[in-house]
């Protein structure tokens, strides 16, 4: 079974090729979803968030004030780390169970785990593949500004505060160029997947 790890900065195109991977019959393991989840009223890391950040992160209904605790967080590297000494560990547990669950359902599956912060949590765990979406820094400027209505500052602002190019690049097995159309970033997805899918993981030993 590969264990790809799947990563890119924001508005890469990283869902992208996660969405394609998964058309094709990857199981595709969000960690943005899981740590929604594990972000959830009832469940121990919002319990500890609350208990290191105060109850002003919290909605009136219990509920993560994510806006509240993005906040505090943006900006400040030590509240940061205090917030993924708490998320990234219970992470971390929760797409490892996911990952064995993938291979005992089935032994030849292909699982990507579609990881944001994998240079900066997870850059040493044992991958078959990492792959990289990237596209220049400018051009995810400009989707974030046209796409996803951001002001040009914040767009900056939220590039600049990921790790950078540089750092991903440095720990690719395969880059997906994603700085072209659609059509561009699907067809090296599909080249991915039949390598992926003929067993020719190469990569890492």
């Amino acid at each position: 079974m590969p264990l790809i790890a799947l990563t890119g900065g924001i508005a890469s195109g990283k869902s992208t090729i996660a969405g394609r991977l998964a058309e094709r019959g990857a199981v595709v393991v969000d960690a943005d979803a899981l740590v929604r989840e594990l972000q959830e009223p009832g469940q121990p890391v919002l319990g500890r968030i609350a208990e290191e950040f105060g109850p002003g992160v919290l909605r009136s209904d219990g509920s993560l004030d994510r806006a509240a605790l993005g906040a505090v967080v943006f900006g400040d590297d030590a509240a940061r780390a205090r917030l993924n000494a708490i998320v990234h560990p219970a992470v971390g547990r929760e797409s490892a169970r996911r990952f064995r669950a993938a291979l005992d359902g089935d032994p030849r599956a292909v699982v990507v785990y579609d990881v944001p912060l994998l240079v900066e949590a997870r850059a040493d765990d044992p991958w078959d593949l990492v792959v990289v979406a990237h596209a220049p820094a400018t051009e995810r400027i400009r989707r974030l500004v046209e796409l996803r209505g951001m002001t040009e500052a914040d767009a900056r602002a939220r590039v600049a505060s990921q790790a950078s190019d540089e750092r991903r690049l440095e720990i690719a097995d395969v880059v997906i160029d994603t700085g072209g159309d659609l059509a561009s970033t699907i067809a090296q997805t599909d080249a991915l997947w039949e390598r992926l899918h003929s067993g020719d993981v190469g990569g890492r030993s």
